[in-house]
């Protein structure tokens, strides 16, 4: 049977229960804390200090709760919370505890909470020599054959010593004699029993009976013992004595077989006859106690059976010995073994501790939140002890172990109040025995609530028609909002906001409750002031952060017919007279009427008639057009002078109206002649006054054409004399370095600041040759000129120069106000590496470079050849700068370049993109003139 110390749940029969669970979410991690201690141990004793080991806040101790949880009906230690020391709370017995067990430990739990946190404790009681050995029986009787031979064994009465380890019987120790031996034995559990060796035989004739004393010493200092007389009656011989088939039995047994089920048959054989033959088994004398009260043995057949309840928690193995005895005048007796296997069965079920609860729980809470922490024990072994918990599938929590029997029940899912406020969840503890046995526990875990939902509406935007003319005050809009958190963050408060720049709608005309969100008008709308109202209601939210919803409100103001037609043609007030021919026939429009209303829609539909006029027969008027025309010919006996009243009418309900009053003239001229004369001035007066214009402009073309001609003959003619005089000129007088220099300014174009301006000099060879192209192996003269120049007077440098320049050795620092882009700056294909100011540079090579490369670009453009290898725009420049790097980025330098002994100017690139010819030389500039003549 199970210890009461093992029911209590302090130990079990296998295993220590001493590892606790304390989960990372809990703040800290899994922490066991490892004392020993000698049993007996006065109350009050100190243990340790857990308070010190756990790294705990000794102030905060009180506060905090710190409190020993154990599963033992008796409190045997407990924690002092104003020293932090763990003490005896009340007396230790391992022996009471542990019985057997080689280890005996307590296990309890240290609670804190605020936060709640989880401490493992394990105690090892350690065993002092406080027992000693003990014999069954007062004194042992033995009676043995003069016919033994010697070496047969005589099993002993064992000793029993409650103590463990070293402590325990160690061993036994036989009074001196000449015939008798001691032989010591151990069981499989480790246990020692003594057995008698018979050394020389006996001489019941010499000596009738013997008087030994067996000595039972335990491993402890100083050792303790117990004595056992020992009364040994040497009997006549019985020559045969019973002999067992097997020597060792082995039998496995389930723990829940009912009394009186089979477990081994023993047979053991007497060669004898008659009594002496006939064979009694029985027990043996030195079995554990508790085994009469578990089996029954049959003293004939040798039929083990089980006799009472079997435990396999308590005792997983039997070792049983048995002896068979002969029924002659001196019996011998043989024994044998028998090992009985409990076999365990699920009979436990599963026992579920709910250590702490975390409720209500909020919303918002992360994945892994700890809700509760559950201890789960099974007293079987095997797949029988291991348990399985579960919650219901569906819901957002799940529960994980990190350690045996503990788990962890956490959040697996976002939680939402709105939907589910409250879980009941029935925990499901199930082993894996077959049956399997299963524990339910109910655990409450309620739902906080966050403001984590804004308002809603049931549509994004509402489109409200009002009628115009409406009562101020009047409710136009109910919006239909609501919150689904709880009620102090479902508080709703509506505000009304304006769409765009336009301001003072809201105060002007429109107003809302803050408390129902009901839109009313301030003042009546007016459909032809305004037509449509774009709004934002602004709806927040009591909560903490505010959350908040705009819905769109866009309000259209529906017409009424409240206004009447206006009369646009004839112009009221106005005298207004149409000319009628007599003669003209029917059909002939006279005038039309044009009307004009305010309102839309069919409100505005204008319907025309005649509402009064001296002759009804002569006019009619177009329903929808407002067209008057003649109904008949205009006859002699017509009056000349009819005046007309016409009723433009619209469509709306109630109908408005107005008129408009229109004065024909019947005259005597024809139709034809008043068509064609409409002013009434003679053809040949008008005819004469054409003429005298069309002269007048031919001449002032004609002189402003000649004058044209002689001026650009003239600026021609110019260009070309001193284009030859720089031909003719020695070479040598190219790099003198005073006088005046033939150069071309390069940026004057407006477009960049004076400070930036480049002076281009050019050779005379320029369109014969490209000296201004750096070759490999050539020298530039444009180097050799800044060569020159560098080693000249600054104040000459300045003259030739420009006053904005500086010598070589003076550079001006470079403009910051022109900047490129990473992907714009000179280099190749724009990849070229430098500062990321992305100042021009101001490298004297480079200058020249770009500047040879304008005035390269400006030459081939003067002969008419080819753009460099760039596109149009490109000024040749892409060719060695990458295609990205245009005109588009740079000034355009072209716009006031002359080319010495050419006939053609650069002209911007622009107009080659813009699809206009540019003002090339010879015959591409005649042809221009001819198109700017026509």
């Amino acid at each position: 049977m199970v210890p009461e110390a093992w029911r209590s749940g302090l130990v079990s029969t296998g295993r220590v229960v001493g590892v606790l669970l304390l989960l990372g979410a809990l703040n800290k991690a899994s922490t066991v804390i490892h004392y020993e201690i000698l049993e007996e141990r006065e109350k009050g004793f100190a243990v340790g200090n857990v308070v010190a080991n756990l790294g705990l806040d000794l102030g905060s101790l009180s506060a905090r709760r710190l409190r020993v949880v154990s599963g033992a009906s008796r409190r045997f230690f407990e924690v002092n919370r104003e020293t932090g020391e763990m003490f005896v709370n009340d007396r230790l017995d391992r022996e009471e505890l542990c019985g057997t067990l080689p280890s005996c430990t307590v296990t309890l739990e240290l609670v804190v909470e605020n936060p709640l946190e989880l401490f493992s404790v394990e105690v090892v009681i350690q065993d002092i020599n406080d027992n000693n050995p003990a014999f069954p029986t007062q004194e042992m009787k033995l009676e043995i054959s003069e016919a033994v031979a010697p070496g047969t064994r005589f099993p002993l009465e064992s000793a029993h010593d409650p103590d463990v380890g070293s402590n325990c019987l160690q061993t036994y120790e036989l009074s001196r004699n000449e015939y008798f031996a001691l032989r010591v034995q151990t069981r499989e559990d480790s246990t020692k029993y003594a057995e008698l060796v018979l050394e020389r035989a006996l001489d019941r004739e010499r000596e009738p009976s013997l008087q030994l004393v067996l000595t039972a010493l335990d491993g402890g200092t100083p050792a303790l013992s117990a004595s056992l007389p020992i009364h040994i009656t040497v009997l006549d011989a019985n020559d045969n004595a019973p002999v067992f088939n097997q020597s060792l039995y082995r039998a496995r047994v389930l723990e829940d077989a009912p009394s009186g089920t089979r477990v081994v048959q023993v047979l053991a054989t007497d060669l004898d006859e008659g009594p002496n033959g006939e064979i009694i088994y029985s027990f043996g004398s030195h079995n554990r106690a508790g085994v009469r009260e578990l089996f029954a043995l049959d003293l004939v057949t040798g039929m083990l059976t089980i006799k009472g309840r079997l435990d396999f928690e308590d005792t997983k193995l039997h070792e049983i010995y048995i002896q068979a005895k002969d029924k002659g005048a001196n019996p011998e007796g043989a024994h044998c073994k028998v090992l009985v296997e409990v076999v365990d069965v699920n009979d436990n079920a599963p026992e579920i501790a709910v250590t702490s609860v975390y409720s209500p729980v909020p919303e918002d809470a992360p994945l892994g939140t700890v809700i509760a922490l559950l201890s789960v024990t099974d007293l079987d072994a095997g797949e029988n002890g291991l348990v399985t918990c579960e919650v219901p599938p569906g819901l957002p929590f799940s529960l994980t172990s990190s350690l045996k029997n503990y788990f962890t029940l956490k959040t697996s899912a976002d939680l939402d109040r709105e939907t589910v406020p409250e879980y009941n969840l029935s925990i499901t503890a199930r082993d894996a025995g077959t049956p399997s046995l299963s524990a339910l526990t109910i655990v409450r875990v309620q739902v906080s609530d966050i403001n984590d939902n804004p308002p809603q509406s049931s549509q994004s935007s509402y489109d409200v028609y009002i009628e115009e003319n409406n009562l101020p005050g009047a409710p136009i809009l109910n919006l239909s909002v609501w919150d689904p958190d709880a009620p102090q963050n479902a508080r709703l408060s509506f505000f009304l906001l304006e769409q765009g720049t336009e301001t003072g709608l809201v105060g002007r005309y429109f107003t809302i409750n803050r408390d129902n969100g009901i839109v009313s008008s301030l003042v009546p709308l007016d459909y032809e002031d305004r037509r449509e109202f774009e709004l934002t209601a602004h709806i927040s939210d009591g909560g903490t952060p505010v959350l908040a919803t705009n819905i769109s409100v866009n309000i259209f103001v529906t017409d009424r017919n409240d206004n009447a037609p206006q009369v646009l043609y004839p112009r009221p007030g106005g005298s207004s007279v149409e000319m009628l021919p007599r003669g003209t026939s029917a059909g002939h429009l006279v005038s039309r009427v044009v009307g004009w209303d305010a309102d839309a829609g069919h409100n505005a539909w204008l319907s025309y008639s005649l509402l009064g006029a001296p002759n009804q027969s002569l006019f009619a008027i177009g329903l929808h057009t407002g067209q008057i025309s003649t109904a008949r010919p205009v006859q002699d006996t017509d009056s000349p002078r009819q005046t007309l009243t016409v009723l433009i009418k619209d469509n709306g309900e109630p109908s408005l109206s107005t008129t408009a009053t229109l004065t024909v003239s019947v005259t005597e001229d024809s139709p034809e002649a008043r068509a064609e004369f409409p002013s009434g001035s003679a053809p040949r007066e008008q005819n004469k006054n054409l003429t005298f214009y069309l002269l007048l402009s031919l001449i002032l073309v004609s002189v402003g054409f000649v004058i044209t001609v002689f001026g650009v003959i003239i600026f021609k003619v110019y260009k070309w004399k001193q284009s030859r005089d720089l031909y003719r000129a020695p070479v040598s007088s190219l790099y003198r370095t005073p006088g005046p220099s033939l150069h071309a300014d390069a940026v004057r174009g407006g477009l960049m600041s004076p400070h930036l301006y480049h002076q281009v000099y050019l050779t005379t060879d320029s369109r014969r040759s490209d000296p201004l192209l750096k070759k490999p192996g050539a020298a530039s003269p444009l180097a050799s000129r800044q060569n020159t120049l560098r080693s000249c007077d600054p104040v000459f440098y300045r003259q030739v120069l420009g006053a904005e320049s500086a010598p070589p050795g003076q550079q001006a620092p470079p403009n910051t106000d022109w900047r490129f882009s990473q992907a714009q700056r000179p280099g190749t294909s724009g990849s070229q590496n430098g500062d990321d100011t992305g100042t021009w540079p101001n490298n004297q090579f480079d200058t020249e470079m770009l500047q040879a490369m304008i005035l390269a670009s400006a030459s081939e453009a003067a002969d008419g050849s080819s753009t460099l290898g760039g596109g149009a725009g490109t000024m040749g420049l892409s060719a060695r700068y990458g295609p990205q790097f245009t005109l588009q980025h740079v000034p355009d330098y072209r716009q006031n370049v002359y080319i010495p002994g050419s006939n053609a100017t650069l002209t911007n690139a622009a107009g080659k993109r813009d699809g206009k010819a540019p003002a090339g030389g010879n015959g591409n500039k005649k042809k221009s003139g001819k198109k700017e003549k026509k």
